[in-house]
């Protein structure tokens, strides 16, 4: 298992360092802007939406390793989506980040590269870290403004 969380490890860094999808989208038709007042942390998330599926996605703002790996991550993930895919995305990785060790690998096995974040859940203040773009982006979907992780 060390072998495992030292590789989560590299993973988030990885994706903190050289977050992935880190720009503007002019061409967004969906937008939020995130902030988690515990941290600090903040993200505006973009989506360019056609025909139901997600054609692009992007994110800026400031915040820990942890939150811009996530935010990094779920860029990746949800290019080439429907919008009840990126929904339903949503769903399963706020489960991962806030069950039960053994709920959160099962739901771990059906996330693929998301699966890094499995470990978030023992650290409660770093749960709201790790889900802030995705809330970001939820509300995007569902009419934009602004979202708080409180």
């Amino acid at each position: 298992m060390s072998g495992l969380r030292e590789l989560y490890q590299e993973v988030i860094l990885d994706h903190s360092k050289r977050p992935r999808n880190f720009r503007a989208l002019p061409s967004a038709s969906h937008r939020a802007e995130g902030f988690n007042p515990l941290c600090g942390d903040r993200a505006t998330v973009f989506l360019q939406v056609e025909d139901g599926v997600v054609k692009d996605v992007s994110f800026e703002g400031a915040g820990c390793s942890i939150s811009t790996a996530s935010a990094s991550m779920m860029t990746d993930a949800l290019r080439g989506r429907t919008v009840a895919e990126a929904k339903a995305l949503f769903e399963r990785f706020h489960e991962l980040v806030t069950a039960e060790p053994g709920r959160a690998a099962a739901v771990a096995s059906e996330l693929g590269k998301l699966a890094v974040f499995q470990g978030v859940h023992e650290f409660p203040m770093r749960v709201k870290c790790a889900s802030l773009a995705w809330h970001t982006m939820k509300a995007a979907l569902e009419g934009g403004g602004s979202v708080s992780t409180e």
